[in-house]
């Protein structure tokens, strides 16, 4: 995937600052992305590493996301050792989370 061009007109992030949100969310696939799964087709399930403020870390991204693309929905289930972090959306934007999946997969890579 390249450029933003999946970004949903719906997202009020402002322009300047998405190719940073993306840039935070790489970051965490490529430090901490275990397996990412799709449960139902319209959520999908990210495991990430656990560890100091990797909790926080994810809250605090998965906060700031809902608070811009509001058509997300983000649970997140935590211990020691790993973070899940589960995002859903309407039909609607089922193209966006395909995208997001497809981003994580690419960027988290195998191990």
């Amino acid at each position: 995937m390249s450029g933003l061009d999946w970004v949903p007109a719906s997202c009020t992030l402002p322009t300047e600052e998405r190719p940073l949100r993306v840039a935070e969310w790489d970051a965490l696939f490529a430090e901490r992305l275990e397996q990412v799964s799709r449960p139902e087709p319209l959520r999908v399930r990210l495991d990430l590493r656990g560890g100091d403020g990797a909790e926080e870390r994810v809250r605090d991204l998965a906060e700031r996301e809902g608070g811009c693309c509001s058509f997300f929905t983000f649970a997140v289930a935590a211990d020691r050792d790993a973070v899940a972090l589960d995002i859903t959306v309407d039909a609607v934007h089922a193209a966006v989370l395909d995208a997001l999946e497809r981003r994580a997969a690419e960027v988290g890579g195998p191990r």
